[in-house]
């Protein structure tokens, strides 16, 4: 049995976002580090707080923005912690929330940065198979047979969770809809001005089965950037506080078992780290007023809102329809600022800032009365995380 005094829940508040501007792959002016500082001046001043009162860097997957280098050039005054969440890729996007928020709650650091940096142009571009002489462990069992890229790895699981639920095409459709309609009230997003309809997706060149083009996440160049706070400090800032109420990471057994051998093979990662977010945040997924989840692949975001139990898997078909997706009135608006899809890619970064958004009340695409806005980050890789913020009402 779990003891309850030890949780997250209400202990850390974000008081701080930021954002750079988000570019295709390729086309940003400024490089990889560069970026990752004008977002971290973005959240300071955002928060109304001295950049140099950062004393903490959270990141993850593999962060090439150092947080010694970050603190230098910050002229932080006493850098106190840096953590990176390993593995998972976007994965790792709330678990990084939730290791700074954890550092906070037990007094190892009082303001700290969670930061994603990406520039394509610079580092290469993720969605491109590898080039390498040579193959081993556990590429050897696939490459040769062409399973190289994230889209074809993906593929396979998705296709094997449609089969088993009578998942439509039209069901991963509407995931890709609602984000390029959301993306059309938010000036930030690359997709801005670009809608997308039923025909357009449907004509669409196919990537890998079920994935047409609309159905997979874009590749660009940019950073995004929050601050976390104590709790009892975070109406000392100028926004609404965006509490933490749950953060959960890490995956079910063997998740990690090479060469797609893992038991549970249809999955979105999530069975276990589901029931002990709820759990720590103290309420159900009938609470929850809207929800951002990493889109990878659409089949994913499917997936991971049947996990976390937002969706019966006999209605994923029913339930996954544009309308019932759309802020501010659908049945759950999902990803209003336009996601990894439409809005960018920072490897889940954006869509963790437009949560807190949703609880500020200052969503383009704003959700009536929102005090619960759950993330979900990276679905289908291991370890994967979530986090639910609330209002101080929902405290």
């Amino acid at each position: 049995m779990s003891d309850t005094s030890r949780t997250l829940r209400g202990k850390v508040a974000v008081v701080g976002v930021g954002e750079t501007e988000y570019y295709k792959w390729g086309q940003s002016p400024d490089a990889e580090f560069a970026l990752a500082l004008r977002a971290i001046l973005a959240a300071a001043e955002d928060a109304g707080i001295d950049p140099t009162t950062i004393d903490g860097f959270s990141s993850y997957s593999n962060d090439r923005s150092d947080a010694s280098r970050l603190a230098a050039a910050l002229n932080t005054r006493d850098l106190r912690l840096a953590v990176m969440q390993w593995g998972g890729g976007g994965g790792g996007t709330a678990a990084a929330v939730a290791n700074a928020a954890s550092a906070i709650a037990t007094g190892q650091a009082e303001r700290v940065v969670v930061v994603r940096a990406l520039a394509q142009g610079q580092f290469g571009r993720f969605g491109r198979g590898p080039k390498r002489p040579t193959i081993s462990w556990p590429g050897s069992h696939t490459a040769p047979y062409g399973l190289m890229s994230a889209a074809q790895m993906f593929a396979m699981r998705v296709t094997r969770y449609m089969h088993d639920h009578g998942v439509s095409q039209e069901a991963l459709r509407a995931v890709s809809l609602a984000s390029y309609h959301h993306a059309q009230q938010n000036p930030r997003a690359v997709m801005y001005g670009r809608p997308l309809d039923e025909d357009a997706y449907d004509q669409s060149r196919w990537i890998t089965e079920p994935f047409h083009l609309f159905d997979c996440c874009q590749e660009n160049d940019g950073a995004a950037a929050m601050i976390l706070a104590p709790a009892e400090h975070a109406n000392d800032f100028p926004h609404p506080p965006a509490y933490i109420l749950g953060a959960a990471a890490g995956s079910h057994q063997r998740a990690g078992a090479a060469v797609h051998n893992d038991p549970t093979y249809p999955t979105s990662s999530f069975t276990t780290i589901a029931p002990r977010l709820f759990a720590m945040a103290g309420i159900s997924p009938a609470d929850v007023d809207v929800v951002q989840s990493y889109e990878n692949f659409t089949g994913g975001v499917v997936m991971a809102m049947v996990e976390h139990g937002l969706v019966n898997p006999a209605e994923i078909n029913e339930f996954f329809t544009k309308e019932n997706l759309l802020a501010p009135s659908g049945r759950l608006p999902l990803n209003t600022s336009g996601g990894n899809l439409a809005e960018a890619y920072m490897h889940g970064l954006g869509l963790t800032i437009e949560a807190v958004r949703q609880i500020r009340g200052q969503s383009v695409n704003q959700v009536p009365d929102a005090e619960v806005a759950l993330m979900i980050a990276g679905p289908m890789v291991t370890p994967a995380s979530s986090v639910v913020f609330g209002s101080e009402s929902a405290l």
